[in-house]
């Protein structure tokens, strides 16, 4: 086999067989595919999208042979281990809440993560704003944090997926990441690698997700699900809306800042309100409540008494972290140097927005990456960004733009007024979640 014959077949509209999708998960394991073939490849498969893709076979064979290209954990631990994954949406920051709250509930939760991907934050370029943090970390060390801490934001090593990881980054700058074969693989590759009992799935839909329709929304879930459960991992997902941020905030400190007023008694309404939904519902797939309501009833209890932020302090701590972080956040995130109001020109309601557009403009502001090799910038991104529904008066601020330089401010600036619909009528507002796949 060569990687140009698994190319050639996807050219000509063929569904590569398992060993040829083995080898090739494996040449990009050991480097014996190169970078422009991993692209060639990555295109070809989202090529394929319109006529139906790799199919269920190609796909749970694709996502298990880049399981199998490293290393699969396996656990010694008197709970459950469980996970969750969003496939990525702007101000998403549930997954630093989402993790200690189920350890306080008894899970064991080795949360491995990804950065960001287009338009969408990352988990551990979040993580690693908090100063001295670190999300590498080997396999030995994991077992420690978890069983002093129950829970741990990671990177996947060198040993877990390794083909996942460098697909990972060319599908990031090759305009190949909308593809629902390519993401089911992704993500699944580390979740199954990492050894997992049970898995919740956050699968977004509106204009800043990766799928814009409930259809295709859908559509992955139903991918998601039925692959994780062919692999023996029982698995549930919600739909959740992305027609706007989760959290009034896109960018890496203060999504984290975010996530410290919900830990330390502020209710953060629809971030609040997905993380406990999604508790809810991977705590019953363990086993843990009897049902995902009585589920998420225990998350939303932990999270007002602050059991909850102690174990986030612990999980911090544990990463290298401040050991006094969540009493004293504020002084130790990074803030940015130019702060500008995106004013709004005209008075009306919040009726749209074009979420990728917001998230890119946090892009271009050094929250993300453009290319592999560029460098994030923790302080910059949005904050205070008004929720659809919201009556705007002519000067007031749709938002809070934090930035390294005057330039970069006033494009975002001019970015985010044109990103936000004002109209003189109110419109209806999207349900946060949508619907329960599995």
């Amino acid at each position: 086999m060569d990687a140009r014959r698994v190319i050639a077949r996807l050219r000509r509209r063929q569904i590569p067989s398992p060993e040829e999708l083995r080898w090739f998960a494996q040449g990009l394991a050991d480097g014996t595919v190169g970078d422009a073939q991993a692209g060639a490849f990555a295109m070809a498969v989202c090529m394929l999208e319109p006529e139906g893709g790799l199919g269920a076979e190609g796909r749970a064979a694709l996502t298990l042979a880049m399981r199998d290209s490293g290393e699969v954990l396996r656990w010694d631990l008197d709970g459950p281990v469980i996970d969750k994954h969003s496939t990525g949406g702007l101000g998403d920051c549930v997954s630093l809440i989402l993790a200690p709250a189920l350890a306080e509930c008894g899970a064991y939760v080795p949360m491995i993560s990804g950065r960001g991907l287009g338009h969408t934050g990352g988990t551990l370029d979040k993580m690693e704003a908090i100063p001295g943090v670190s999300t590498a970390v080997a396999r030995d060390r994991l077992a420690e944090m978890l069983a002093r801490a129950g829970c741990a934001i990671v990177g996947a090593g060198a040993g877990i997926a390794p083909a996942d990881r460098r697909l990972y980054a060319i599908r990031d700058v090759t305009a190949t990441v909308e593809s629902l074969d390519l993401i089911t693989a992704s993500i699944l590759s580390k979740k199954l690698a990492a050894g997992l009992d049970a898995l919740v799935l956050d699968v977004k839909a509106g204009s800043g997700a990766f799928m814009k329709t409930d259809e295709e929304a859908r559509a992955l879930a139903d991918a998601l699900v039925g692959s994780a459960r062919a692999a023996g991992c029982r698995t549930a997902a919600i739909v959740s809306d992305m027609n706007q941020p989760l959290a009034p905030a896109l960018g890496n400190a203060l999504e984290v800042a975010e996530v410290m007023a919900v830990l330390t008694g502020r209710e953060g309404g629809p971030l609040t309100q997905l993380t406990a939904a999604l508790g809810g519902v991977v705590l019953a797939e363990a086993g843990l409540d009897s049902d995902a309501q009585a589920g998420a009833d225990r998350i939303l209890a932990a999270l007002r008494d602050g059991r909850v932020a102690d174990r986030f302090g612990r999980m911090v701590a544990g990463q290298g972290g401040p050991l006094g972080f969540v009493e004293n956040w504020r002084r130790f995130l990074p803030e940015a140097n130019v702060i500008r109001e995106a004013a709004a020109l005209r008075a009306g309601f919040v009726t749209a927005m074009d979420g990728e557009a917001l998230g890119l403009a946090v892009v271009a502001l050094g929250a993300g990456r453009q290319i592999e090799v560029d460098t994030i910038d923790p302080s910059v991104g949005l904050n205070r960004v008004v929720r659809l529904g919201q009556r705007v008066e002519a000067g007031q601020p749709l938002a809070l733009v934090h930035a390294a330089r005057e330039d970069a401010a006033q494009a975002a600036v001019a970015a985010v007024r044109a990103a936000i619909t004002l109209s003189p009528d109110p419109a209806p507002v999207p349900d946060l979640i949508r619907e329960r796949v599995g």
